[in-house]
């Protein structure tokens, strides 16, 4: 079977869960498809060195650049006249231009911009909606990459019939996230970010309103008037999204917390291995992936009760209510004075990262793409 990926997203240098995924897919197709399996890659640039993948004997890479409107353009006319057995979509959209002898497969990662419009920009929202409600009516399967996604789904578009929809699980990185970091490594690394603390509390993720940042530094400015507290810093690591600039002046007039910034991927296992917790505060995620990784890292996890998270997280991790930064406060505390707490929290993140790996992730798929 021919498989063309539109592999483009893996050309920017702002590293998210969606281009993660996508290079973990890669990193996991070819050895998982038979003989007369081969995979047609296309992108546009140049890849991100970050995300290098190995080029297996099956694969085949297309460099095709354009100047506007790629995926419509000249990536449809490539796969038009390619016109392989089947398309896959990894992020929300599909060339209106292709053969009717191509059968299509797109993944949905969210739906955040149909239930949260107001934390989106306007050129972003129309983009978004045009081109997922074209994909979700216009494909022949779908990929939501949780339950909660998939709920979304159905809600959203009531017509969709639930058997074009498979859930697949996102995975992580074994040989990056584990528990096996050396204290040596730890202190390497907060040295190489200039990261003083010698306690903190760390989320991962873009800056952007729907993550939710907001709630989380009240909730840290409130413990921190405790004494026993005092010395605790709040890590904010990641990118700068849309929409970014009160909550980046919230961070940065607020005492003891950190904003990082950007960061390699291979020094994130040592930033989660050496806090004391990790928060993902977001209102909502179409799976949360930074809480699988802080979780194969041994770490204590608390997130928002909503969407995916409390699917994921679940019972392995403490869940608190949306936007009440007192109840967050109060599970801060929780953790962090009972150590009895804190490591049954450890023991339980560990066994729930063993639900999850990107083999089992591109297995899966892959079945998917060719049934």
């Amino acid at each position: 079977m021919r498989i063309a990926i539109n592999a483009a997203d893996l050309d920017h240098q702002r590293i998210d869960g969606t281009r993660i995924y996508i290079w973990n897919m890669l990193k996991n197709f070819g050895p998982d498809a038979d003989d007369r399996d081969q995979f047609l890659i296309y992108h546009k640039s140049e890849f991100n060195p970050e995300l290098a993948f190995p080029v297996f004997e099956n694969y085949k890479i297309f460099e095709k650049p354009f100047p506007f409107w790629w995926t419509q353009t000249r990536f449809a006319w490539e796969i038009f006249r390619e016109k392989p057995d089947v398309l896959w979509m990894p992020m929300h959209s599909l060339p209106y231009l292709r053969s009717k002898k191509t059968k299509t497969v797109v993944t949905i990662h969210d739906l955040a911009f149909k239930l949260f419009p107001q934390f989106f920009q306007k050129k972003d929202l129309h983009r978004l909606n045009l081109f997922t409600d074209y994909a979700v009516q216009n494909a022949d399967k779908l990929i939501a990459v949780s339950s909660s996604t998939k709920k979304d789904l159905l809600k959203i578009y009531p017509g969709l019939r639930e058997e074009k929809i498979k859930v697949i699980y996102h995975g992580y990185d074994k040989e990056l996230f584990n528990e096996n970091i050396l204290e040596e490594e730890i202190e390497k690394i907060k040295l190489r970010y200039g990261l003083r603390a010698s306690r903190y509390v760390i989320y991962v993720g873009a800056i952007q309103p729907r993550k939710n940042i907001g709630v989380l530094v009240d909730a840290f400015r409130e413990l921190r008037k405790n004494p026993k507290h005092k010395d605790l810093a709040l890590v904010i690591a990641g990118d700068l999204g849309w929409l970014h600039a009160p909550i980046l002046e919230k961070i940065k007039s607020t005492d003891g917390v950190i904003y990082m910034g950007k960061f390699k991927t291979k020094d994130l296992p040592a930033l989660l291995r050496g806090t004391e917790v990790f928060v993902l505060p977001s209102l909502y995620e179409g799976f949360g992936l930074p809480a699988i990784e802080a979780m194969a890292c041994g770490v204590p996890v608390i997130a928002a009760d909503n969407s995916s998270l409390s699917e994921i997280v679940g019972e392995s991790g403490l869940l608190y209510k949306p936007n009440n930064a007192a109840e967050l406060t109060k599970t801060l505390r929780e953790i962090l004075e009972d150590s009895a707490l804190k490591n049954h929290l450890k023991e339980r993140s560990l066994e729930r990262a063993k639900d999850f790996s990107w083999e089992k992730c591109a297995r899966e798929t892959l079945e998917w793409l060719k049934s």
